[in-house]
């Protein structure tokens, strides 16, 4: 057929050169960009999936960046920690050097006194100081804010806690069991012991030996036949600090030992070394598991048994609670949980009035509840409560550490300042050791649990998130970059198809001159 209006062979041949020509642009773009999908109509689904990926790893970058600041904060806290720490250090040795009495002079005690006013305006100022791009960190800025506290919690820390924005969180303790001092009751039968047996006039060779013994040491005590119970109650407490042991009256003719402190940790042993043949007393009493208050009538030991010659122990016990539902680890009377959402430790107080000997329990109760504060990290991907971690350190000024309970006194470390109670010129040094101890061992935790925030909250997330940003990364650079090896091969054939369809083009466009041959 020989027609020339109409060149079908060449509009097939632009027909297939357009798109061999489209092929070949579209195969220098992904070469000339490296990307597989350059917009959406190249893969649309794919180009959802590379996007919705690109969001994943510039978020997971962002956390990244916030966890490295988030240590950079809390290197510096430790930083001024550190310092605080080697101050109380200096403290302890000044308290221990100036309970040396006989060989210092009043200058000496009044120097040291100036040291030690020195040292607390230190810490101090290392409190108020330590800051990062304006917020202070060891002041109590970044500590927990609270309210409602119970009147049964003498003492609380929290550490940490999630809230949602504008939130609070309740902080319920259930408990289940209490708090116990380790304890006996010596009942001697009168005022004064009497040695010697019922047939002898006064027992005055006879002598009365106990050993006592607590968490802290022991001491054999020896009385002799006529002593009254109240010289023996406070020749005990004579030695409290050594042993650990407390004594008071019970009635007119017994002693009660018990322990100064609560908790599993805590234990009164007794040992008659000899029991001078004492006459009319009753013996040793364990103390009541229902109420630690009153002796156990159904238990008794007498003085001049084995049993007691070998000597017997009681135990204290710690209190055994809930928090929010979570089985709290507990010594003596406090209880904390440490769970990724709250962080908190309550020192509870037992039984009515807070006695230190009742076994009563107190049951369910709101112990407190955070309202807000504390310092917040973003350490996800994801803004949301679980992507969040919340670290509290409070105040660690003079005026809030060290907290030591004598009696009705309650002392800190400001306590030991020129004038204040415990200073070393007249003052108490061993309830003044006893502040500074406490206040080290304050800030070392506190140290300890910086320390642990940073290794394995942010060291642990930094390493996870740099995996996740790897393997979001690799999967979409999988979907969205080009494949260089098949783009190339791909530019070859449509380099050659190209070629050859304007080759076909330009065979086409001549065809219909064959036409002019029928002319002749």
């Amino acid at each position: 057929m020989s027609r020339i209006n109409t060149n079908v062979q060449s509009l097939i041949a632009q027909r297939v050169l357009g798109q061999n020509n489209a092929g070949l642009n579209n195969t220098l773009e992904r070469l000339s960009t490296g990307l597989r999908i350059n917009r959406g109509k190249d893969d649309p689904a794919g180009l959802i999936a590379s996007e919705n990926l690109r969001a994943e790893k510039a978020a997971i970058s962002a956390a990244i960046g916030n966890a490295e600041r988030a240590d950079q904060v809390v290197n510096i806290a430790e930083g001024g920690l550190q310092e605080v720490s080697g101050l109380l250090e200096d403290l302890q040795s000044l308290v221990t050097t100036t309970a040396n009495t006989t060989g210092l002079s009043e200058e000496e005690k009044e120097a040291n006194q100036l040291q030690i006013d020195s040292i607390l305006q230190t810490i101090d100022r290392v409190s108020q100081s330590t800051s990062f791009q304006g917020t202070r960190l060891l002041n109590g800025t970044l500590d927990f804010e609270t309210t409602n506290v119970s009147a049964n919690v003498d003492a609380f820390k929290v550490n940490g806690a999630k809230l949602e924005f504008e939130g609070t969180r309740d902080v319920n303790v259930v408990v289940t069991d209490s708090a116990q001092v380790g304890g006996f009751l010596l009942s001697f039968g009168g005022a004064n012991i009497n040695l010697g047996g019922a047939g002898a006039d006064d027992g005055a060779d006879s002598e009365f030996v106990l050993e006592i013994t607590g968490n802290k040491g022991s001491r054999e005590l020896t009385f002799a036949s006529g002593t009254a119970v109240s010289d023996i109650i406070t020749a005990i407490n004579s030695f409290s600090d050594v042993t650990g042991v407390e004594a008071s009256a019970s009635g007119a003719s017994g002693v009660r030992l018990e322990s100064e402190e609560l908790g599993a940790n805590e234990f009164v042993s007794v040992r008659i070394v000899d029991d001078g043949a004492i006459n009319g007393a009753n013996g040793i009493y364990e103390l009541s598991a229902d109420n630690t208050n009153v002796a156990d009538t159904g238990s008794v030991t007498a003085f001049n048994v084995t049993a007691a010659a070998n000597g017997l122990t009681d135990e204290g016990q710690d209190v055994q609670a809930t928090i929010n539902g979570i089985q709290a680890t507990t010594k003596g009377t406090t209880a904390r949980i440490n769970t990724d959402f709250l962080d908190v430790e309550v020192d509870l107080i037992t039984g009515a009035g807070g006695g230190n000997a009742s076994a009563q329990e107190l049951g369910s109760l709101t112990a407190l509840r955070i309202t807000g504060g504390g310092g917040e990290f973003q350490l996800a991907g994801r803004v949301d409560i679980a992507g969040k971690v919340s670290l509290g350190i409070g105040d660690i000024g003079s005026r809030t550490i060290g907290r030591t309970e004598d009696g009705t006194s309650t002392r800190f470390l400001a306590d030991l300042a020129n004038g204040a109670s415990l200073n070393v010129v007249d003052g108490d040094l061993g309830e003044a050791q006893k502040v500074i101890s406490n206040a080290i061992s304050e800030v070392s935790s506190l140290r300890g649990r910086i320390g642990a925030f940073q290794q394995n909250t942010i060291g642990a997330t930094i390493r996870s998130l740099n995996v996740g940003l790897e393997n979001t990364a690799a999967a979409e650079s999988v979907i969205r970059d080009a494949d260089f090896a098949l783009e190339t091969a791909q530019l070859t054939r449509n380099q050659i198809l190209s070629a050859s369809a304007q080759n076909v083009l330009q065979q086409a466009n001549l065809q219909p001159q064959n036409a002019l041959q029928l002319l002749g």
